[in-house]
């Protein structure tokens, strides 16, 4: 339907994420931003002017019946993923939405299921598996030899007091803002867990604060430790039989650097945001599957609803 045309894509909120996205369009795009919705039109229309979008809309609804619209990119609170999606898939749009999905794993199945029967594309937005330095740490993962730990950290400090991250009934806390980030690494790296643990530290609005958790693949532990509270960290680190891959910069803004064995390797870092939405876009043209299917999207709803379970939140 869409091979050889451009992706006409909305934003479905103007959440602060959006300039990354924004960041991404370049002449020859695969994709354009054509229609920006807010709940308030003249924040909508304000937030077009600013950032050169066609057509603005007061409503998310209006976004969604927007027939000069593809697809959405959803950058709502975590809590509201699962009902917007559906409702964007339902209008028949194809969706970008933000990550963490859901922690519910029935959701992930309720949203593909809509998709597939609907034709449409669904992915999870995390941005660092598209990046060339992921693809780097892949190629370089075989020099440390078999894998006996995995660690990673992703913490940094939240000052907006009346940031949604706060409110624990919009899906805040920190293992769901940045600690995802975290079981996502390691499920690349080792696969599925087998067994999961979880410890939080329950601080301002009632949500994790702190959380460190630790994951057993078989033989293999990997941990991390994330948090919105603390100085900023973004690291990973794999222990191997023959070495020691570490990457300073795994998640944000990643430069394109990997060390194994105190040695850099490195890669043009390129604009992960961009090959995101590349991905997204060659989805729809029927060039191949999106990068992040459901399977990939189920199994970090499972850990993730795990984990939180296990921490008894």
């Amino acid at each position: 339907m869409y091979v050889g045309a451009v992706v006409r894509f909305g934003l479905l909120t103007t959440a602060a994420i959006n300039r990354a996205i924004l960041g991404a369009r370049a002449e020859g795009a695969p994709f354009e931003i054509v229609a920006v919705g807010s709940r308030d039109a003249s924040k909508a229309e304000a937030y077009a002017q600013e950032h050169g979008i066609e057509r603005a809309h007061g409503s998310y609804d209006d976004l969604l019946a927007d027939d000069g619209v593809d697809a959405v990119y959803i950058a709502l609170p975590n809590a509201l993923h699962h009902e917007w999606t559906m409702r964007a898939l339902a209008a028949g749009k194809h969706v970008l939405v933000e990550k963490p999905y859901t922690r519910i794993p029935e959701e992930v199945d309720q949203a593909w299921d809509e998709a597939d029967r609907r034709g449409l594309v669904l992915e999870e937005a995390y941005m660092w598996r598209h990046s060339r330095q992921t693809q780097l740490i892949l190629d370089l993962l075989p020099q440390v030899g078999e894998v006996r730990g995995v660690h990673a950290t992703f913490t940094a400090m939240l000052t907006r007091e009346d940031d949604p991250r706060w409110v624990p009934e919009l899906g805040g806390g920190a293992l769901l803002d940045v600690g995802c980030y975290c079981v996502s690494a390691a499920r690349l790296l080792l696969g599925e867990p087998d067994r999961v643990h979880g410890e939080a530290r329950i601080g301002r609005g009632r949500v994790d604060t702190q959380f460190a958790g630790t994951l057993r693949f078989g033989d293999v532990t990997a941990t991390f430790q994330c948090g919105l509270r603390s100085s900023f960290s973004n690291t990973l680190e794999v222990i191997g039989t023959e070495g020691i891959l570490r990457v300073p910069s795994p998640f944000v803004d990643p430069p394109g650097l990997v060390v194994v064995n105190g040695e850099e390797h490195r890669d043009d870092a390129g604009n992960h945001y961009r090959f995101e939405l590349d991905d997204m876009c060659a989805a729809i043209s029927g060039e191949r599957g999106v990068l992040l299917g459901r399977a990939e999207m189920r199994g970090q709803a499972v850990v993730l609803d795990t984990l939180l379970r296990s921490a008894g939140i």
